[in-house]
């Protein structure tokens, strides 16, 4: 008996000393410190101020930081043949106009991205159906067309209306106004960049198209340059700045307050 009691002192030392131990082992908890209080100002940016521009008089007019591509009276300053030589379109009250045979234009300059504004008007007296009446197109960097057309109460392909980019994005809606009635575009345009490979597009040209205050395309990304008959993705080169063109279809339609800003 006097040994069993000796036995189980030790054993119990035993075990009280092992949880002194295991006690002993704990790691001391680790404080950290507070983390600084969050105020509105840790989230305001003041540097660099945003810069200031004089907006138009009306939404139609060029910003102070616009290039103004067409004022209504020269044509020559901005806007030259494909041909390299003096654009044979003409100016009649304050309108640029299309004629059969004059060709295309393009602007001298040569753009990126940008924000253009440009104002179109089909004859108003009706002359033919479908893509044969009132026909014409802006292009983008020479290569990406926004249709132009008489679209009001014409039938034709959807993705070769007034509004589209051109066999690739039908508009979103068709807000044509009547056969002799002035209309707008603004367009957001991003160029595309490349990589390595010249026959495709690391990122690709991006558009959006607001046609009398109505938004028209949004943000579409484009697959590849225009083309009347084939497959955009075949036809991609790589390409940095180009003109805005202004085609003839042998229609006369009429342009006035082109501008432009570089973004």
């Amino acid at each position: 008996m006097k040994k069993l009691l000796i036995f189980s002192s030790m054993l119990l030392t035993c075990v009280y000393g092992m949880g002194q131990t295991q006690q002993a082992a704990k790691p001391a908890t680790r404080k950290f410190p507070e983390l600084e209080k969050m105020t509105p100002g840790m989230t305001e940016i003041w540097e660099p101020e945003v810069k200031i521009i004089q907006p138009g008089v009306t939404n139609s007019d060029a910003p102070s930081d616009a290039i103004i591509l067409f004022n209504g009276s020269d044509i020559n300053k901005e806007w030259i043949g494909m041909d390299g030589k003096t654009s044979i379109w003409t100016i009649k009250d304050g309108a640029l106009i299309s004629t059969k045979g004059s060709g295309y234009i393009k602007s001298k300059r040569i753009f990126s991205d940008f924000q253009l504004h440009i104002e179109w008007k089909t004859p108003s007296e009706v002359s033919g159906t479908s893509q044969g009446r009132g026909n014409s197109g802006v292009f983008l960097q020479e290569l990406y067309e926004v249709q132009v057309l008489d679209s009001y109460d014409n039938r034709t392909y959807r993705n070769g209306q007034a509004g589209a980019m051109y066999k690739q994005y039908s508009p979103l809606v068709n807000t044509c106004r009547k056969p002799g009635e002035w209309q707008t575009y603004d367009i957001i345009y991003t160029a595309p960049t490349f990589g390595n490979d010249s026959l495709c597009y690391k990122t690709p040209p991006r558009v959006t198209v607001i046609q009398n205050g109505v938004l028209v395309q949004n943000n579409v990304s484009l697959r590849g340059p225009t083309q009347y008959i084939g497959i955009p993705e075949y036809t991609i080169k790589k390409h940095g700045p180009l003109s805005i063109l202004l085609q003839d279809h042998g229609n006369p339609v009429a342009y006035r307050n082109i501008w432009i800003r570089e973004l």
